[in-house]
């Protein structure tokens, strides 16, 4: 069944004079170079400030690229993990600092484990991003019956798993029965912890490991928007700066 799946969202002054520099007993020579120093034009506040925003975006950008990434949860297919309006934060490196757009591996540095939250392009539509869970790697067989999940022939008992529709289906959409085949080299399979509400490796098929953005580590705010409450309660207090697991 195909849940509701949307794109994954700092003055200076310069002192003329250095601090080795002894002015005692100088000579006319001396007083000209300092004359010089002196009469050297200031930056203006605009430009500093230029310079700064500039310094600023150029590092934000850095960071975003390479380091870690803000992402919002608009969709259910990962409950109770994640709740529509958490708001998580994602290690970029941590598979790998890659070549940007290309997704060249530059400096390799661990692989998708099982059970990691990733965050990766959508296969059938790049401009999407999709968060899933990791529960085939590369080499592993895969195989779904009735609901249940075997990875290399054992069952894959899962905490984070939940099934709220009781019906098992039989039919082509691949839900509760699939398999048994093999993930493919530099492939991962992922699902949603929601596994009857989340559009997943069941329907679309494996996630190219070049197309991962990275995994997520932390909520760092949740958002209720449908809450009827107090407005107190629109921000889960309980989520903020929890680690995902």
């Amino acid at each position: 069944m195909k849940g509701k799946e949307q794109k994954l969202e700092k003055s200076k002054t310069v002192s003329p004079i250095g601090p080795n520099e002894d002015l005692k007993g100088a000579g006319p020579t001396s007083n000209h170079s300092l004359a010089q120093i002196e009469g050297k034009p200031k930056k203006s506040a605009l430009r500093e400030n230029i310079e700064a925003i500039i310094v600023a975006i150029v590092l934000a950008l850095f960071i975003r690229t390479f380091v870690v990434q803000a992402f919002k949860i608009p969709s259910g297919s990962m409950l109770n993990t994640l709740l529509i309006g958490d708001h998580i934060l994602v290690n970029k490196f941590i598979y790998g600092v890659r070549l940007p757009f290309a997704g060249t591996v530059l400096i390799p540095v661990t692989e998708p484990k099982h059970d990691d939250i990733v965050v990766f392009k959508f296969p059938e539509d790049p401009s999407k991003d999709f968060i899933k869970r990791v529960v085939g790697v590369e080499g592993d067989t895969i195989e779904i019956r009735n609901k249940k999940v075997y990875v290399n022939g054992d069952l894959k008992e899962s905490d984070f798993a939940i099934y709220l529709d009781p019906y098992v289906q039989h039919s082509e959409q691949n839900r509760d029965n699939l398999g048994p085949f093999k993930v493919p080299e530099n492939s991962i399979f992922v699902m949603g912890d929601n596994r009857d509400h989340s559009y997943d490796s069941r329907f679309w098929g494996f996630v190219d490991v070049k197309d991962l953005k990275g995994k997520a580590f932390m909520i760092y705010w949740s958002w209720n928007g449908e809450n009827k409450e107090s407005f107190m309660d629109y921000v889960r207090w309980d989520r903020i700066f929890q680690r995902l697991k």
